[in-house]
């Protein structure tokens, strides 16, 4: 099944540990202060989340790296460039600026092709971007799971994330390459200015919903359309 190095204890990185050790998943859980994670991690009181530091936890097939982008993230996985070859990443993050009004990065990037360039040989997979925090705390709306929108050009290493994260109460929904993680992102900063103005923030989500198209629905559309025009 393999085991995840989460890189960040705040909001996102502690529950992203909490959903996968739940499920029997080995995590090693990382930050800068090995001190606040052993209290963590003692009050998660789950037995597959290990403390580590951030040198162990991207030593593990699959890193998760729960740290912004404007508080140095790529600067931060620097050191580990050699450790990280080869690695599926799974990366959530999006672009924030410092009150959540917009991104750092220009429309024609992301997050994730931003990781993918400076670490060209790693496997970055986009995931959970979509989805904001509080969603993990209570993760079906009326009855039903939500969508994570999995992004990445590399299919091998969505197949292997899939398969690491089909436990979790989501429904993970194939997104495409990893370029369409600018959609993505930015469906998530209209998620949090929507959800401030009618009151859901933080707790909301997307789910994308269709009907399987059949030969006899269209064959009827012409008509409709001729009674709606006569």
């Amino acid at each position: 099944m393999g085991t995840i190095g989460i890189l960040g204890t705040g909001r996102m990185g502690l529950r992203l540990a909490k959903a996968y050790g739940e499920k029997g998943i080995n995590v090693v859980l990382a930050s800068r202060s090995r001190e606040r994670t052993n209290a963590l991690i003692q009050a998660l009181d789950i037995p597959t989340i290990s403390p580590g530091t951030y040198e162990e936890a991207v030593q593990q097939p699959f890193v998760l790296p729960a740290i912004f982008h404007r508080d140095g993230l790529l600067d931060l996985l620097e050191p580990y460039r050699h450790e990280l070859d080869g690695k599926i990443l799974i990366d959530i993050t999006n672009p924030f600026n410092d009150d959540y009004t917009d991104f750092i990065y220009p429309w024609n990037t992301s997050a994730a092709e931003q990781l993918h360039t400076r670490f060209p040989k790693v496997r970055v997979v986009g995931a959970f971007k979509n989805v904001w925090w509080e969603v993990f705390d209570a993760p079906y709306f009326e009855g039903q799971p939500s969508d994570v929108y999995v992004v990445g050009n590399d299919e091998e290493a969505k197949v292997d994330f899939l398969a690491l994260s089909n436990e979790l109460p989501f429904r993970f929904i194939d997104a495409g390459r990893l370029s369409n993680a600018r959609t993505v992102e930015r469906m998530t900063l209209l998620s949090g200015e929507l959800g401030q103005r009618y009151q859901f923030f933080p707790r909301m989500n997307y789910r994308l919903l269709g009907e399987e198209w059949t030969p006899g629905k269209a064959d009827t559309l012409p008509k409709l359309s001729q009674a709606i025009h006569a």
